[in-house]
This record gives structure tokens, C-alpha cells and sequence, in this order.
């Protein structure tokens, strides 16, 4: 990975994790638990129950990623960062483009 690679995609890391902490706090929103306060009806509280359940699982889906992104960011001037943590061949440079929080290469990540 060339310098000016690393760079651009450190850029990209930070405007990522930036955008990735926006998601997390709209998604805690919509996770917020339903009042039983709120005159629903039945069927309307277990459809708002449900969305619930997606949200939730949106959201740990949604930290889990800005978590990687922090981790991503503070080994990116490792020597060793863009290559596979499982076979240690590099990362092809499109994929950390798309994914700047991937550690494992395309081979490795479809096992």
C-alpha cells in the first residue's frame, strides 16, 4: 500500500466513523423501548414491538462496524495493516476502499 493510498483511506476511516456515530444515534432512537402509557392497540404494539427487535439488531450491527472503523484507524500506520489477519496476503486496495474496516481478505471473509 503506497503512502498516498494509506492517507486516502485514513480519510475515508475518519469521514466514516464520523457518519457511522450519526447512524448509531438515530438508531438508538428508534430503539427506545414502547411506553405501555401509549394507547396502542394490540396488534399496533406487537408490529411496534417487532420493529423494535430490527432496530436493536440494526444498531448492534451499526457499533459493531464503528467499533472495527476505531480499531481500523488506530493500526493503519502499522506496516503490517492491508494484509489478512487469517493468511496474511494484502487486501486488495478497492476493498478497504468499500470496507475500511476489513481485516480479513476476500477468500478468507467468504470461509
Amino acid at each position: 500500500m503506497t503512502a498516498k493510498e494509506r492517507a486516502d483511506l485514513k480519510t475515508k476511516i475518519i469521514e466514516a466513523i464520523s457518519k457511522t456515530e450519526e447512524d448509531v444515534l438515530r438508531r438508538e432512537e428508534s430503539a427506545k423501548p414502547i411506553s405501555p402509557d401509549n394507547a396502542i392497540g394490540r396488534v399496533s404494539r406487537m408490529d411496534a414491538i417487532n420493529n423494535r427487535g430490527v432496530a436493536e439488531a440494526g444498531l448492534r450491527s451499526t457499533k459493531r462496524k464503528l467499533s472495527n472503523l476505531k480499531i481500523a484507524l488506530t493500526k493503519i500506520d502499522l506496516p503490517n495493516f492491508g494484509h489478512c489477519s487469517h493468511c496474511n496476503n494484502p487486501i486488495q486496495a478497492a476493498r478497504l476502499m468499500f470496507m475500511p474496516q476489513s481485516d480479513k481478505c476476500v477468500r478468507c471473509a467468504d470461509k
